[in-house]
């Protein structure tokens, strides 16, 4: 045990389960499984949490019903065909250790898809529309009910079967139950609507169902969202009352923030680096100091030290960090052994983890891409031979390159051309409330120290450098700058680029536009930075939206804040000149132009040029050479650092 947290790694018992600690991965979509039963890449995504040293592993959602399938790449629980393939995942995990639920789900009118790309027919209580999916819903039959009730209880006996030691019913984040018990979203007149009595009987029905055919000791939880944060949602005070009236019903109540219902719900689904830790912990807290039930609490949590604040201070018997999990699965056992500095802590950046779900792609992380590729990456392999190896450029893929190289024995030298490592991640850390993405440096540095990198700062590679060390490979991981674009008009205006804003190397002034080609975080952040430094500020967008290339909830909630800050936002905007005060942008579709005067500043943000004089510079040298990230062409972090790793295994 850690005896530097040793609330966190106390053991938990429910019902007569007993969970190693108090450290939990939620159930959370992956995108891995095909044929909508758990297969090989799904089970090694989870043991490699497992032997990493998780206490309880609840899996990915499992559809109870036809009317479940909200993406084209669910679990489902509807037939036995499912049960050897979980049978397969609990075996592994509980070989490691690991206590493992399963989570049963019915969206209700939370549809995203169907397999065929046509717009899906929803059932839910009533036809109340969402406003996230635009989803006009068909009202359940109360046949349709019972069969939906009858197959939460039949999934749940599958699971068991399958030897998974409970399962959790999905009533957070507006799905299903929550709908029930909404009185906004539930204008039933039957035994189903009305009385808080009567919206909860869905529920209690669905559990019945499950505990009439399963056995004594078979774990039953309810994930509940403590509040949504949706006008139309449940309020704090709502879901208390709910709680309350279940006290006793469930084993656990797992509890989130948040609704999928809506964009100001949804955010906090897996909420950015924009939120505090733990931001949601006093709301479940609340809740946990009213019932008896052992309350969960997920959200927010990538630190081991929070967690066992939150378990010391009385505030959750678990805690979820999903999240931390993906980005460092071995977290669990690195904390236990008190080896902190050795932990690859999320940075909350979303771009693999539910981006890439949202993207119908598997999980992944930008810091660790060995997530969700356990199959081909599971393992580090040593190399065949031992080679000389020489990394140019420190930035993300560089580091990556040479940490993956040096690990599998290699004897490698990193040169950075600059006294810091890190690349653009240093300056995407200075962008408002994104300083968490320098995280992104501290970890892959000190991967790069424990696989035993040398590394020389201030050191530029070139091509008498290469004939001096004469390395027998050599990676070209030389990064961008900014885009170099011949504007007309820029010499009688004040033109600037979003980098040089960044290092506070130009002063601005006080009207400002940003040109915006990327649609990304730097026009947002860039945006935002003057619009809080008291400029009056337009952000005109190569796209349809700013933010149109990053993950849903980091641009939904940001959108939010740009207009609480007064930034106007001009969309499908190209910039093509400018003359003294006057910027001319040309909508990308229409006529006419969009001509914005009295423009004291224009910053542009239009895309990286790659840096290829080394590249070129090393042409026809007899050597083995590897060109990675944003000098083989401009990208983000996330295609930089995979790309290090494929060089690394390479080699």
């Amino acid at each position: 045990m850690s005896h530097s947290l040793p609330h966190l790694y106390s053991p938990f018992t429910i019902r007569n389960t007993r969970i190693k600690n108090r450290i939990m991965s939620t159930g959370h979509d992956t995108t891995l499984p095909t044929a909508f039963v758990p297969n090989d890449a799904l089970i090694a995504y989870q043991q490699a949490r497992a032997r990493g040293g998780v206490g309880l592993i609840v899996l990915q959602v499992a559809g109870v019903h036809e009317t479940a399938r909200y993406t084209s790449h669910l679990l489902m629980a509807t037939s036995d065909d499912c049960i050897p393939g979980y049978r397969r995942l609990a075996d592994v995990c509980h070989a490691e250790g690991a206590t493992v639920f399963g989570q049963l789900f019915h969206p209700g009118r939370e549809i995203m898809e169907t397999a065929e790309g046509t717009a899906p027919v929803a059932y839910a209580p009533s036809a109340v529309p969402n406003q996230r999916f635009h989803v006009m819903p068909r009202p359940m039959s109360p046949t349709m009910i019972r069969e939906i009730v009858e197959g939460y209880g039949t999934a749940a006996a599958r699971l068991e079967q399958a030897g998974l030691d409970g399962v959790e019913i999905v009533g957070s984040h507006g799905y299903l139950p929550a709908q029930f018990v909404n009185p906004r979203v539930n204008l039933r007149e039957d035994a189903y609507g009305g009385s808080l009595d009567n919206r909860l009987r869905f529920l209690r029905e669905v559990v019945e169902a499950v505990r009439a055919r399963t056995g004594p000791d078979f774990v039953v939880g309810l994930r509940f969202s403590a509040e949504d944060s949706d006008l139309n949602g449940l309020t704090a005070e709502e879901v208390e009352a709910v709680l309350r009236a279940l006290d006793g019903t469930f084993d656990y109540f797992n509890l989130a923030i948040g609704s999928s219902a809506s964009f100001g719900g949804a955010v906090h689904i897996a909420p950015a680096m924009a939120f505090a830790s733990a931001y949601g912990a006093p709301v479940a807290a609340a809740i946990r100091r009213k019932v008896n039930t052992p309350v969960f609490y997920t959200g927010r949590v990538n630190q081991p030290q929070d967690a066992e604040r939150l378990v010391a201070n009385g505030e959750a018997d678990m805690v979820g960090m999903t999240r931390a999990l993906i980005c460092d699965p071995d977290m669990p056992a690195k904390a236990r052994d008190g080896r902190f500095d050795d932990i690859r802590a999320c940075i909350a950046c979303n771009q693999a983890c539910i981006g890439h779900f949202q993207l119908g792609v598997p999980i992944s992380c930008i810091q660790h891409p060995e997530t969700g590729r356990e199959l081909a990456y599971g393992k580090t392999l040593p190399a065949a031979s031992v080679k000389k190896v020489l990394v140019a450029g420190g930035g993300p893929a560089g580091l990556k390159a040479a940490s993956i190289a040096a690990a599998r024995g290699h004897d490698v030298t990193l040169c950075e051309a600059s006294g810091r490592l890190g690349g653009q991640a240093l300056l995407a850390q200075l962008l408002p409330r994104r300083l968490e993405f320098g995280g992104i440096v501290t970890n892959l540095t000190r991967e790069a120290e424990i696989a035993g990198v040398k590394v020389m700062k201030n050191t530029r590679v070139d091509r008498s450098l290469i004939e001096r060390e004469q390395p027998d490979c050599i990676v070209v991981a030389t990064g961008a700058s900014p885009r170099r674009v011949d504007l007309p008009g820029a010499e009688t205006a004040h033109v600037v680029n979003a980098w040089q804003v960044l290092r506070d190397e130009v002063n601005i002034g006080s009207s400002v536009l940003v040109a915006d080609w990327r649609c990304d975080w730097i026009g947002m952040g860039v945006a935002e930075k003057l619009a809080r430094a008291g400029c009056k500020v337009r952000l005109a967008v190569n796209g349809y939206m700013p933010g149109q290339r990053i993950q849903a909830y980091v641009r939904d909630h940001w959108a939010g804040v740009l207009h609480d800050l007064g930034v106007e936002v001009i969309p499908y905007a190209e910039l093509y000149g400018v003359d003294g005060q006057t910027v001319y942008l040309a909508h990308v579709t229409g006529r006419e132009p969009i001509v914005i005067e009295g423009i004291d500043t224009l910053v542009t943000s239009l895309g990286h040029d790659a840096e290829r004089g080394l590249e070129a510079e090393l042409e026809g040298l007899a050597a083995e050479i590897h060109v990675i990230g944003d000098c083989l062409t401009p990208r983000t972090a996330e295609e930089a650092v995979l790309e290090g790793l494929k060089a690394g295994w390479t080699l």
